[in-house]
């Protein structure tokens, strides 16, 4: 049977949403490169980018000034290694010579790199380190306005190990030609300490790097904190233990929080305009159908019955579509939170009542704090119509038991009858479904109490109970 379009306000039918045709295929495309499932992953994979970042930006400007101070003391060591010998250089026409001896440590070790050379023309003058070899000199620039101070090069020395070379061009001098000044140092003399300390230096941005993850993971969880507490104050709501959401809040989430507050009151606004009106459509309804029934009983207006049986019918069916009616409103506003002892309890003791000539013993099991998110007159309708079921059937004993799972409460009621089989099992929840027509009833307890409980998101379930008869499993949210 089709369903009505639903109508606004105005009268004006409102058009129906995409998501009731089929499924929101929008939904499954990520919003950005950064949807990662949650808000704290996000955050803390962008600061990891960041941070990394910043790391290796660091790294290289620390290593970069590093390699700038250790090179400008080794060309400080070698520059003045060179203007040692200038001061103690003798230049004339027959060749160069040095007045002292210059190889100190750490040029006085052989073959370490550490040399020193002066070369004028033919002639040359060499540091002991040198055992005699000349330095290849790489090709000078030509002369510019620095020609007076050391220039840096590169070079091999005469065993193959790579060098650092500072070189002085001194002019021509009377007859003599200009002179050559090299002083080197072994590459591992820049290369080594280097090493040393960008070891140290990535320990250090690593320990670094873990301090500021840490505290961007300690950040993040206290900024989320209010939102995990704005979701268990939602799940109270939903579970019936409190009506609205707290108005202490952070500045960012007050806003969020007044419209949650507005649209709980809104709801509930409806909820209580909806119970007002099916409780006026159940006055205007049941009165006309009372008259009719008292019409009816006169045997001269209805002498078979047929009309009699249609209006009971038709009272039944007004009965229970106004207890879905209204039931179907919960959905749309806030759950109450409702014991189950106090209702099983009254129960036993109307039923206890109405089924005296049997003597049935009805045995409850239920934990006093078991509450279930429902309206309590549908608790006493669902229950009342599986305990009526089981007094009806029971030979001497009911049992009424209850329990929490991870389904949610599971209130259980069985009896000793003759139970069901799996195939009346199925037909005895149908509506107005009979299984036996000798026992007084309609055949819509069963029914009734399944789309009850299905409106809560719960089910009923039925199967043979260990003490032989019918057991009926009734599933509500907690």
């Amino acid at each position: 049977m089709s369903r009505p379009a639903p109508v606004n306000p105005s009268g004006r039918p409102i058009p129906p949403s995409p998501r009731a045709h089929g499924p929101d295929h929008s939904a499954k495309k990520p919003a950005g490169p950064f949807h990662l499932g949650s808000l704290q992953r996000r955050l803390l994979v962008a600061a990891g980018v960041f941070v990394t970042m910043a790391l290796v930006v660091a790294g290289l400007g620390i290593g970069l000034i590093l390699h700038r101070f250790v090179r400008g003391q080794v060309d400080s060591r070698l520059d003045s290694q060179l203007v040692a010998i200038a001061a103690s250089l003798r230049r004339g026409p027959g060749g160069v010579s040095v007045g002292r001896n210059l190889d100190g440590p750490p040029f006085d070790r052989e073959r370490a790199g550490w040399y020193w050379q002066v070369r004028q023309g033919a002639e040359a003058v060499r540091s002991g380190s040198l055992e005699g070899r000349d330095l290849a000199l790489p090709a000078l620039p030509h002369p510019g306005r620095d020609d007076d101070a050391p220039r840096p090069a590169d070079g091999t020395g005469p065993w193959g190990q790579p060098l650092i070379l500072r070189i002085l061009v001194l002019p021509p001098e009377g007859v003599a030609g200009p002179a050559i000044l090299v002083a080197s140092a072994p590459a591992s003399a820049l290369n080594g300490p280097l090493r040393e300390a960008a070891g140290v230096l990535a320990l250090v941005l690593g320990l670094l790097g873990l301090c500021l993850m840490a505290g961007t993971f300690a950040q993040v969880r206290l900024g989320l904190k209010p939102l995990d507490r704005l979701r268990r104050d939602l799940t109270d709501i939903r579970a019936g233990r409190r009506t609205r959401v707290p108005g202490k809040q952070p500045a960012e989430i007050r806003p969020l929080v007044t419209e949650v507050n507005a649209l709980l009151d809104q709801n509930a606004a409806n909820l209580e305009r909806a119970r007002n009106h099916v409780a006026n459509l159940a006055h205007g309804l049941k009165t006309p159908l009372a008259t009719l029934t008292l019409a009816l009983s006169d045997s001269h207006r209805d002498p078979d019955g047929v009309l009699s049986g249609l209006v009971s019918a038709m009272d039944r069916q007004v009965r229970h579509h106004l207890r879905r009616a209204r039931t179907a409103a919960l959905e749309g506003g806030t759950r109450e939170r409702t014991a189950i002892t106090g209702h099983v309890a009254d129960l036993r003791t109307t039923f206890l009542r109405l089924y005296a000539e049997k003597s049935l013993a009805i045995d409850v099991a239920i934990p006093a704090d078991l509450a279930v998110a429902c309206d309590g007159q549908d608790i006493d309708e669902m229950l009342g119509n599986l305990v009526d079921n089981a007094c009806q059937w029971g030979r001497t004993r009911v049992r009424v038991s209850g329990v929490v799972t991870d389904e949610g409460a599971i209130v259980t009621v069985e009896d000793d009858g003759p139970g069901l089989d799996d195939a009346a099992a199925a037909q005895a929840i149908r509506r107005g479904r009979r299984l036996d027509e000798t026992v007084p009833g309609n055949g819509f307890g069963l029914s009734i109490t399944t789309e009850l409980a299905e409106l809560y998101g719960g089910t009923l379930r039925l199967d043979r109970s260990p003490l032989g008869g019918l057991r009926a499993g009734l599933v509500l949210p907690v």
